[in-house]
């Protein structure tokens, strides 16, 4: 029997995503769709101006959307998915949970909160369990679990491909995609024929988030990895895919093919959402391009290619598509892992 779940901030860019990837799931049922009041009482189709790559879902087309509130969501819905603006997310996500809904989340809000986990299910599953932590602490019958931000989520995996080396240092530099701002977050007429080189908190999502992920969790608490990162985000006039420029000093000496052997053989998981493989390698010095390759894996897929020496140790290029690696599917995969954990 489907698991029946909801969509908090349904009509946004990643809210969308989240129908896309919802509704043919083979273990999800979407019964709730939540967005602002505006919106409230109308139907799915007459609220959401549609963007996404294939038609709105015939039975979600004809869906009432309902306020953001726990009291306008069926008791019997067992996982909400958020796609909330952080602002919203920081007010409402707690209410959820208090009112016994676990939350799998997309917002921002939180992610570097001691008792919530922020996963990527291939590279911290285990972290999963600090919600134990998380509903002793807060007496929720509920529970709420983030995934990071879109750009950590492109290269953290291939870092963690690369942890037997022993990561030291690391500098990144990314080339994000206009989606990454949803659709009103850059206009036409500051990135056609142009780049912008600041993303407001963009950076220090990068340093702080990537340390969480690749932290140990003893079954207390987490202790955040001891590597260093630094990190320079740029806006780029591409649609989808984040492309990323990644320098890696580690302790054991890494030669470009062993880092290309490890990122092949790192694993992927027995979920629905997690592709195989979970990194695709490219051999092309000139791979991977978000036009080309941000669709690999139905869009779950990490690829990674120019690997090669540099005065400051290994460096390659590493590409996911923003919205479905680094968001809607993201969210969608952290509820499998709480399915396939017992958590709902």
């Amino acid at each position: 029997m489907a698991v029946r779940v909801g969509v908090l901030g349904a009509t946004g860019a990643v809210g969308q995503r989240l129908i896309q990837l919802l509704e043919p799931h083979p273990d999800f049922e979407i019964a709730a769709l939540t967005a602002s009041e505006s919106s409230a009482g109308k139907t799915y189709r007459q609220a959401a101006k549609w963007r996404v790559d294939s038609p709105i879902p015939a039975d979600v087309a004809e869906m009432t959307v309902t306020a953001t509130d726990p009291e306008a969501v069926p008791g019997d819905v067992d996982l909400l998915f958020s796609s909330l603006p952080s602002s919203i997310g920081a007010e409402v996500e707690p209410d959820f949970c208090e009112a016994g809904y676990v939350v799998s989340s997309n917002s921002s809000n939180a992610r570097m909160a001691e008792d919530v986990p922020l996963v990527v299910p291939e590279v911290n599953a285990d972290h999963l369990d600090l919600l134990e932590v998380q509903r002793d602490e807060r007496g929720w019958d509920g529970a709420l679990v983030k995934n990071p931000n879109c750009s950590t989520i492109t290269f953290v995996p291939t870092l963690a491909a690369l942890e037997e080396f022993g990561l030291q240092r690391v500098h990144v530099a990314t080339l994000q995609a206009v989606s990454g701002a949803g659709y009103d977050g850059v206009s036409s007429m500051e990135i056609i024929d142009n780049a912008i080189p600041y993303i407001g908190g963009e950076e220090d999502k990068l340093e702080t988030e990537s340390k969480k992920l690749l932290g140990t969790f003893d079954g207390a608490a987490l202790d955040l990895h001891d590597v260093e990162v630094g990190a320079s985000c740029n806006r780029i006039p591409t649609i989808d895919g984040h492309l990323e420029n990644v320098f890696v000093e580690t302790e054991a000496d890494l030669s470009p093919e062993d880092a290309a052997e490890a990122m092949r053989e790192y694993p992927g998981l027995d979920l629905p959402s997690s592709p195989d493989p979970l990194i695709e390698v490219f051999e092309d010095p000139d791979r991977p391009q978000p036009r080309l390759d941000r669709t690999l894996g139905d869009g779950m897929t990490i690829s990674a290619g120019g690997i090669r020496e540099s005065t400051f140790g290994l460096q390659y290029n590493c590409l996911a598509h923003n919205t479905m690696r680094g968001a809607a599917g993201a969210s969608v995969l952290n509820g499998e892992l709480l399915l396939e954990n017992g958590y709902l």
